[in-house]
């Protein structure tokens, strides 16, 4: 079983992003260390300290269920100018392959949310 960023709008043939279940847990414990916080320790993902103590333009992506549910579009343009420098800041240093793997879908993931700005339309988890 995946999971499938894609822009909610009608065009089918419109990038998109997948992660494994596992890879996509992986990609945002990653991301949350970026930002200084555990996200085990975060409400929704078995801890207990809420979201309202961290400071992130990523909570959009991060606080959301891993497979339902959409981001809007002020979101997606929220979140990518962190996004960007993150996976930038990954990119630069020396990766492991699973990194390099991370960095490579992170990046569609970029494209998907770009493509969402550009249209107005919301970031589908499916």
């Amino acid at each position: 079983m995946g999971l499938c960023r894609l822009a909610m709008d009608d065009d089918g043939d419109g990038p998109d992003a997948n992660w494994s279940y596992g890879r996509f847990a992986n990609f945002r414990t990653r991301l949350a260390a970026a930002e200084g916080f555990v996200l085990h320790e975060m409400r929704g993902f078995g801890g207990d300290r809420p979201w309202s103590s961290v400071q992130t333009t990523l909570e959009p992506l991060l606080d959301h269920p891993d497979d339902h549910g959409v981001v809007s579009s002020a979101d997606c343009a929220a979140v990518l100018p962190r996004l960007v420098e993150i996976i930038t800041g990954w990119a630069a240093g020396v990766p492991d392959r699973a990194l390099a793997d991370q960095i490579s879908t992170a990046r569609d993931l970029v494209t998907v949310m770009s493509v969402c700005v550009e249209k107005g339309s919301a970031l589908l988890f499916a």
